[in-house]
């Protein structure tokens, strides 16, 4: 059996670095869209008024402990895999959709904020699954994992949405 044979299936192995580079920028991206979710989270769970708003706030509240694991867990993949997690210094905001509405009782804007977070995560997760099949199950087998998190969370506002919209408040 020959070097490349033994290690073709090692993200770890030295032949492998490009692929590992490769999967170090993906949970690096990764690292930071659970961060900035994490931040308009928190914002969201606060700043929402009226009756209607609490059972959204309830959930980001619990949503936010749940994201700030995934991007812990991202962060300790991308130091096994000989990465660097960076520093606060290199984040640059991109969900616009999830800034608090202008008006605090714009539950809608906040739930569809949410929704689009959701897909977008699913569908950069669901890349990364893609990105270390057959070369990084460990990753995959995590990432996997924190897709699941991520189908539920948007399954549930999709039935907060829902709701809005048979009222005709959506």
């Amino acid at each position: 059996m020959n070097d490349t044979a033994t290690t073709s299936g090692d993200i770890m192995a030295a032949d492998n670095a490009e692929q590992r580079e490769q999967v170090i920028f993906l949970l690096t991206k990764a690292y930071w869209m659970e961060i900035e979710t994490v931040m308009s989270y928190i914002a969201n769970s606060v700043n929402p008024d009226g009756v209607r708003a609490q059972e959204i706030r309830e959930s980001l509240a619990q949503d936010i402990q749940e994201e700030l694991g995934h991007a812990q867990q991202f962060a300790e993949r991308i130091k096994e895999l000989y990465g660097v997690v960076p520093g606060s210094l290199d984040f640059s905001a991109e969900q616009d959709y999830l800034q608090p509405p202008g008006e605090q009782v714009d539950i809608v804007h906040v739930i569809k904020g949410v929704i689009e977070a959701e897909s977008g995560a699913i569908e950069h997760y669901s890349r990364i699954i893609e990105e270390t099949d057959g070369i990084d199950p460990v990753t995959q087998d995590m990432v996997i994992a924190i897709l699941r998190d991520e189908q539920g969370h948007k399954r549930l506002f999709e039935g907060f949405l829902r709701e809005y919209e048979a009222e005709g408040l959506a």
